[in-house]
């Protein structure tokens, strides 16, 4: 069977559908969405950032410059779960914690 582009693309439409529906079911966020945002410091150009990956993970970024426009990651960190990784996220903006600490790769 030779699936012509509008039936391609119906059935990716299809395919992302039901997989909003399981999201929404296991109350995941799509990927890309950003479910934390602050800034690092008063004073400062950084950023902490959390984006949910759309299977319950989500990486904690600390960014500079002008977020989401033009800006460089300086520190990031894949974190299983979202709950984590905004908490991670509320560690360094809201209590000052080291983002080479908090966003350290484990070996």
């Amino acid at each position: 069977m030779n699936m012509n582009s509008t039936e391609i693309l119906a059935e990716l439409r299809s395919l992302q559908a039901r997989a909003d529906a399981i999201r929404q079911q296991l109350e995941l966020n799509p990927p890309g969405k950003v479910t934390y945002l602050a800034p690092l410091d008063v004073g400062s150009d950084d950023t902490v950032v959390v984006e949910a990956d759309g299977f319950g993970g989500a990486t904690t970024s600390v960014v500079d410059g002008n977020y989401p426009v033009d800006y460089v990651v300086k520190f990031e960190k894949f974190f299983p779960s979202e709950s984590e990784a905004e908490r991670a996220a509320e560690e360094l903006a809201c209590h000052r914690a080291r983002a080479s600490r908090v966003l350290a790769t484990s070996a």
